[in-house]
């Protein structure tokens, strides 16, 4: 039996899913509100089209700080939310349960940096299976025409 003692506190990551690919940021906290902008912001950088970003209810997702950045796009990220407690629905919610029972699994850090590292390496591998991100779209049941 293999056992170890973790000494890190919290990482967190955000995602964003296109219909064959996905965008991600770690964050070595969890997501909040200044978070939530600063991925929205990353996504920008990526994204030069509008974006119609389909979300669950975090708080985060709703603070006003959000809101206010949200207008301050002038209509360049439109929001949707997802029913309450409807995770079936978020494909980012499959690629998740994907990842952290397919690949995550086969990671062993031992610190915060060598499991950020290992989570940024595993989701770019990811990233180069578009069918398997597809069939996440197809199974949340959301349109994806």
């Amino acid at each position: 039996m293999l056992q170890y003692h973790f000494n890190w506190k919290t990482i967190s990551v955000a995602a964003g899913m296109t219909i064959w690919n996905f965008y991600f940021q770690i964050f070595e906290k969890a997501v909040g509100k200044e978070e939530t902008i600063l991925f929205l912001t990353h996504l920008l950088r990526y994204i030069k089209t509008p974006l119609l970003v389909v979300w669950d209810r975090l708080p985060a997702h709703r603070s006003r700080l959000v809101g206010q950045f949200l207008d301050s796009l002038d209509g360049r990220i439109a929001i949707e939310y997802l029913p309450p407690y409807a995770p079936e629905l978020n494909p980012v919610e499959y690629l998740w349960g994907h990842w952290k029972q397919h690949t995550l699994p086969n990671v062993c850090p031992k610190d915060l940096w060598q499991l950020s590292e290992g989570a940024r390496r595993t989701l770019r591998r990811l990233r180069r299976r578009p069918r398997l991100i597809t069939a996440f779209w197809k199974q949340s049941s959301l349109p994806i025409d």
